[in-house]
């Protein structure tokens, strides 16, 4: 495997990057030039949404190709072309040959939640104190225990909720369906597991299959009711747009949960919310936090 670098400025990223792919790159990857040195700048953007910029004002993008010829065949190309006049090349260098699946799997070990409770990937035994154990490998979809997002809701369900039982479940944007998955394990009637990606909607049910629950994987158009827990691991800009829907799903006595919203959020969060429930924040992690509010 060989890789070839590149500088880029910002407006060139894009097109150099689909160049790029079309010159039989295997993967393609985009880097702040300016990273750790008072330069740098962060991008921030939420998924499904347009990104508001691509690339950094200065950003290195680097190609994997099979072969040093490809490599090469793809700098004469690129160099020749009208929109690479303020691009720069970096250079071309062999990677040394590595197992990609066991590198890949290292880096993903077991994830404690609470006591007796681990998200364990199959590649790894169980721990010994583990009571519950949710199998789940890293994939298309969002979730797998290691976000604080993540992290925080599945704490909830497995002992923030005090005695009150978890009833009939909505896991609304469920993405690896881990949430609704934890649920299911820790005691629910009844679970809905509902995403507007249909790749999320099969990577949820494949991974209750894996874990031996059962629950309803669909798209949100299937929801019915009321539930008396509703989770939300999304984002606050889409957690504020669902507010209504939301609010309606949570039976009289339910509890509402609401994760993906960094600190600095939380008031516009409980605004938006205002008119419905007393939202308030429940947990904290790495500037991240959990919201929770019960009717």
């Amino acid at each position: 495997m060989f890789e070839l670098s590149l500088q880029c400025p910002q407006a060139q990223v894009e097109i150099v990057s689909d160049a790029l792919e079309a010159l039989e790159a295997q993967s393609i990857s985009v880097e702040d030039s300016d990273a750790l040195t008072d330069t740098e700048q962060p991008l921030f953007g939420e998924p499904g949404m347009v990104p508001t910029q691509i690339g950094w004002r200065h950003s290195t993008v680097k190609a994997l190709f099979a072969t040093e010829a490809l490599a090469q065949e793809a700098t004469s190309i690129l160099q020749a072309q009208d929109f690479f006049t303020e691009c720069k090349m970096v250079g071309i260098h062999a990677l040394a040959d590595q197992d990609w699946v066991r590198l890949t799997q290292s880096q993903f070990a077991p994830v404690p939640i609470s006591p007796g409770f681990w998200i364990v990937p199959t590649w790894h035994e169980p721990p010994a104190d583990a009571k519950h154990v949710i199998r789940l490998d890293p994939g298309l979809a969002f979730g797998t225990g290691t976000h604080p997002t993540t992290r925080m809701c599945l704490q909830w369900i497995a002992e923030g909720r005090g005695p009150h039982p978890l009833g009939r479940v909505l896991d609304y944007g469920c993405g690896s369906g881990i949430l609704a998955i934890a649920a299911a394990m820790m005691g629910a009637q009844e679970v809905d597991a509902l995403d507007i990606d249909p790749a999320a909607v099969e990577s949820s049910m494949l991974n209750a299959q894996a874990n031996h629950v059962t629950i309803r994987c669909g798209l949100p158009d299937m929801t019915s009711g009321q539930y008396q827990t509703v989770l939300a691991n999304i984002l606050a800009t889409p957690l504020k747009v669902l507010a209504p829907l939301l609010c309606a799903r949570v039976a009289a006595g339910g509890h509402l949960v609401l994760s993906g919203i960094l600190e600095r959020q939380a008031d516009e969060l409980a605004q938006a919310y205002a008119p419905s429930v007393k939202l308030k924040v429940a947990a904290a992690q790495d500037g991240w936090v959990l919201m929770t509010a019960s009717t």
